[in-house]
């Protein structure tokens, strides 16, 4: 049997309280166009591949503003990580001078 594999894309836009939907980035208006290139291309950018309907159902949760049933890799990397609280040099000495100081306010309010 021979296996068929589609690829689409599908872009949402929304700006204030309007969503637009788009089939390629070419189809995107220029003006549009470079505001999107220009946020794909920061720090919080991400690609999404969308593999069957229940990817779809996905989606269209997450635009209502619902919850997704998914576990990203982050969250369950830091659901298994086990955090250390560490003292470095600098956190142990800003500790102590608030303490000192705290300490100094005190005698001097109580020495009379």
């Amino acid at each position: 049997m021979e296996r068929l594999t589609v690829k689409t894309s599908t872009i949402f836009i929304s700006v204030g309280s309007r969503t637009q939907v788009y089939r390629s980035v070419d189809d995107v208006p220029p003006k549009l166009r470079r505001k999107l290139q220009e946020t794909t291309t920061g720090i919080n950018a991400a690609t999404i591949l969308i593999a069957d309907r229940k990817g779809r159902e996905e989606i269209v949760k997450a635009l209502r503003g619902g919850s997704s049933s998914l576990r990203s890799k982050s969250s369950s990397a830091a659901a298994t990580r086990k955090v250390t609280p560490r003292l470095d040099w600098r956190t142990c000495s800003e500790l102590l001078l608030a303490g000192a100081a705290g300490l100094l306010l005190w005698l001097a309010f109580t020495y009379r």
